[in-house]
């Protein structure tokens, strides 16, 4: 997958983010729903989160150099820490707005035509979430991933803010407009959370996930009818880009040859499993005592 074509998922992002903070706005501006308001903030994070996706997935894809020899692919978990923090951001200022509306309680206004145009945003924001979700999980890209899941708590949450002011129309309980933009603004705190902490993970080179690593070590196993074993099995993801490493302990009257052509059948057989790893296999002769030196390398030996 080329760089543009990544890139223009991220500029269908930034126009979607553009279309509907004006469209909140003008639900808000015609309502004057401090709910509405909510939706409109939160729209201006997509846009701070597309436009900082556009430049980390740009990054991303450079090729590896000198300084930078295992490639720039972590730069993707900075987009999506980046965006989980002004999340956080713009529920404060939501919680803020609510807060100030809750004390002084004023009536909505052209409540239909501002449900009608707010609800327009929202299938904007639904179209563009499923996108981006799929082209996130075909390209692992977790930039994608968490815009495409930021768009999809958008959604919810302007669910969540219609339903409020319809009540509010209906019942005119003009408290409970507040009170939903400030249950809004806990569910962008949640959401937040996850992809700073998901972005963390990735930070921390986090293992894959226990799916992929079941796979992978039965895989391992089933070359044990080839007199193959293994250890020190380490894996690790890096926005794109997937590593695993490993040491493979062949007999030790083996040729040089012969054990080589057996590694790279087995990681043509990781890569069938783990689609593009990089895989790093470091061959030991399985009857020598110091192979085993290095068995403290196993995350799971107990």
């Amino acid at each position: 997958m080329t760089s543009t074509s990544l890139k223009r998922y991220a500029y269908i992002s930034i126009a979607a983010a553009i279309a509907t903070i004006l469209l909140k706005g003008v639900a808000w501006q015609l309502t004057g729903s401090v709910g509405l308001l909510s939706d409109a903030i939160e729209s201006f994070v997509n846009l701070a989160g597309a436009l900082m996706a556009l430049w980390m997935l740009a990054l991303a894809e450079q090729p590896a150099d000198d300084d930078h020899p295992y490639g720039h692919s972590k730069a993707e978990y900075f987009s999506s820490a980046f965006e989980g923090f002004l999340i956080v951001l713009a529920a404060l200022s939501i919680g803020y707005a609510a807060i100030g509306r809750l004390l002084n309680p004023q009536p909505l206004e052209a409540v239909g035509l501002g449900l009608l145009v707010s609800v327009a945003a929202s299938v904007v924001n639904l179209v563009v979430a499923r996108v981006l979700l799929k082209a996130g999980k075909d390209h692992q890209s977790i930039t994608l991933e968490a815009d495409a899941h930021h768009l999809m708590t958008d959604v919810w949450t302007s669910v969540g803010v219609i339903l409020g002011v319809g009540l509010v129309a209906l019942t005119g309980w003009i408290w409970l407009d507040p009170v939903i933009a400030l249950l809004v603004a806990g569910n962008i705190v949640w959401t937040g959370a996850q992809l700073m902490r998901r972005s963390a993970s990735g930070l921390m080179d986090e293992a894959l996930p226990a799916s992929e690593l079941g796979k992978i070590k039965a895989l391992l196993q089933g070359y044990a009818q080839h007199q193959i074993a293994y250890h020190a099995l380490r894996t690790r993801q890096a926005g794109r880009r997937t590593f695993i490493s490993l040491h493979v302990l062949v007999p030790g009257q083996w040729s040089v040859q012969i054990a080589h052509d057996w590694v790279e059948k087995l990681e043509k057989d990781l890569r069938e499993v783990v689609p593009g790893a990089h895989i790093t296999a470091h061959i030991e002769p399985i009857d020598d005592p110091c192979s085993m030196d290095d068995q403290l390398l196993d995350r799971d030996a107990d």
